[in-house]
């Protein structure tokens, strides 16, 4: 894996409490199990070139037009940023989503830049498409707040019915609000946020998504529903559902081997467009799901409160946060095999986050603990652990590689 820098660590400090509202018949379930607070509150995609192999064969020219290994990720390699956003300056975006403010941090130096106070509920800091805002989702406040990704300061909000979580669809044309406590997705202009369309989903709590290959469907979870969406992007439509468990608001006799309690939350596409991943909060691991036939392939366990996700800069790994005991697994996706756990020391709860532009550091928010954390992603070393304000979510590492952004933290391609 990449190497990384040493960095003076930063003093821990003490831990706190956050927590996100479920929805109040999975309340007391979720305070039992520890799960509240789940994560809800035109492009050139990469093409298969043929590969030239001549030899000489009594005169005659052997052209082997098979195609190279698909990779998703290939642009976001070290030093392929964007000109667009290439001389923004590096920053770590957090959003505290119970203290109604986002901190700005300087991870060169590990000071904040400036706190400032944005809409109720804050949860993520999306990227907008073509990189030239960042759009803070104040779900409570119903409002979009942008920042400036080249000073840093906060724009006046734009107002945006329940926007949990934010994507772009691959070919930049529209903004798709996850609409979770309305039960809806919404699609929008992607610049001004004003609303296009208006998609019901057949679930509750629906709230991350990633999209296939050739950018013609995607993939959104439902935490409390315990389902999956096959959605058509095209026609603007669910046109499958996939149900991983039992939700968490079954009785719980329902549960047992084989059909486990499920919150599915963060999704994220293999590096060959193969498979989709899913991060699963109550049945603490992840799935694999086909990315064409959208089924089932395994379950594997990575330990409690399974959450979010990152792919390393070389696009060979998947980091894989287990918020409920603070550790970190490592996906090799070429062997689909856990290769490493890394915990941080004392406990945490990583989240959500980024990968630093060379991809020696990745950065997670410390959902209970008020802090967020810089680590190593050669070894999973603790760099740093910064204090920030309280129940920070949906970080976001900018500027970052990549020709745009699909949305969320910060998923580039």
């Amino acid at each position: 894996m990449e190497s990384a820098d040493r960095v003076p660590t930063v003093g821990t400090v003490t831990r706190g409490s956050a927590a996100r509202r479920p929805a109040p018949v999975l309340l007391a379930l979720a305070v039992g199990l520890g799960l509240i607070g789940g994560c809800s509150s035109p492009a050139q995609h990469p093409a298969a070139h043929p590969t030239q192999r001549e030899t000489d064969r009594a005169g005659v020219t052997d052209v082997d037009r098979s195609p190279l290994p698909l990779n998703v990720y290939a642009h976001i390699a070290p030093g392929m940023m964007n000109p667009k956003w290439a001389r923004d300056p590096y920053r770590i975006y957090v959003p505290n989503s119970l203290s109604d403010t986002v901190t700005e941090i300087n991870p060169q130096t590990h000071k904040i830049i400036r706190t400032f106070a944005v809409g109720g509920q804050p949860n993520h800091i999306t990227p907008s498409w073509d990189g030239s805002v960042l759009w803070v989702n104040n779900t409570d406040g119903y409002s979009l707040t942008p920042i400036n990704p080249k000073t840093g300061r906060p724009g006046r909000p734009v107002p945006v019915a329940d926007p949990y979580n934010l994507y772009f669809t691959p070919d930049g044309k529209n903004a798709m609000v996850m609409a979770e406590a309305l039960g809806r997705i919404d699609f929008r202009n992607p610049r001004t946020m004003r609303l296009r369309y208006s998609m019901p989903v057949p679930c509750a709590g629906v709230n991350h998504m990633d999209f296939t290959a050739d950018g013609r469907y995607a993939v959104a979870s439902c935490e409390f529903s315990a389902k999956l969406l096959w959605i058509n992007l095209k026609a603007r439509k669910v046109v499958k559902t996939l149900t991983l468990g039992r939700p968490m608001g079954a009785p719980m006799g329902g549960a047992g081997p084989g059909r486990p309690y499920s919150m599915p939350q963060d999704v994220r596409l293999s590096a060959n467009g193969e498979i989709f991943y899913v991060a699963d909060m109550a049945a603490n691991g992840i799935w694999l799901i086909d990315a064409h036939r959208f089924k089932v392939i395994r379950f594997m366990h990575t330990g409690a409160g399974t959450h979010g996700f990152m792919v390393s800069r070389n696009g060979k790994y998947l980091y894989i946060s287990n918020r409920g005991e603070g550790s970190i697994s490592v996906l090799d996706f070429a062997t689909n095999e856990l290769v490493h756990k890394w915990r941080i020391p004392g406990g945490g709860s990583p989240d959500m986050g980024g990968i630093s532009p060379n991809g020696k550091q990745m950065w997670w928010s410390g959902r209970y603990n008020g802090v967020v954390y810089e680590m190593s992603t050669r070894n999973g070393r603790l760099i740093a652990e910064i204090p920030v304000g309280s129940g920070p979510h949906g970080l976001c590492v900018f500027p970052q590689p990549g020709r745009y952004s699909l949305g969320h933290t910060g998923n580039f391609r």
